[in-house]
């Protein structure tokens, strides 16, 4: 029953794939895919990014007020560079007697940023920096073109 039933699935992919074939759709090719364009009506993207002034590592207030403000930056970064490139999501699920057990993921954000604008840096509650970045679209437009160029060459 189950060979059958795999040489039907076969089967009927094989005919959808000929119907494409034969009424006018081109074989596929790599070139084909792209990524879309992930800023379409707005003219940039922003992001901000925050941090806490007492978990900061030392002893002068000053300096810890200036280490969050660095720490905001870098997350308004990071937050910028998910809407450019996305994020890589690693996740598992364990499922034991239809029970679910263990179900973790991690996140993970790579890619290179440039030319982003400090918009404002100002202080939340007694505690914490907000940190607001912008991109302008022609820049994201370069970061995908160098991104897609760094695919091709790493595949090439």
């Amino acid at each position: 029953m189950r060979r059958e039933a795999n040489w039907c699935v076969m089967g009927l992919a094989l005919a959808v794939l000929t119907a494409c074939q034969t009424s006018g759709y081109a074989a596929l090719n790599e070139s084909d895919f792209q990524i879309a364009p992930m800023v379409e009506r707005r003219d940039t993207l922003t992001a901000t990014g925050y941090s806490v002034i007492d978990v900061q590592t030392s002893e002068y207030p000053a300096q810890r007020r200036l280490l969050a403000i660095r720490a905001a930056k870098l997350d308004a970064y990071r937050a910028l560079t998910e809407q450019v490139y996305g994020q890589y999501i690693d996740a598992t699920t364990t499922v034991a007697e239809m029970v679910v057990r263990s179900d973790t993921f991690r996140s993970r954000v790579e890619g290179v940023i440039y030319g982003a604008t400090l918009v404002q840096i100002e202080p939340r509650g007694g505690d914490t920096y907000e940190v607001t970045l912008a991109l302008d679209k022609s820049v994201v437009n370069d970061l995908r073109i160098l991104y897609l160029d760094s695919i091709s060459i790493a595949k090439g």
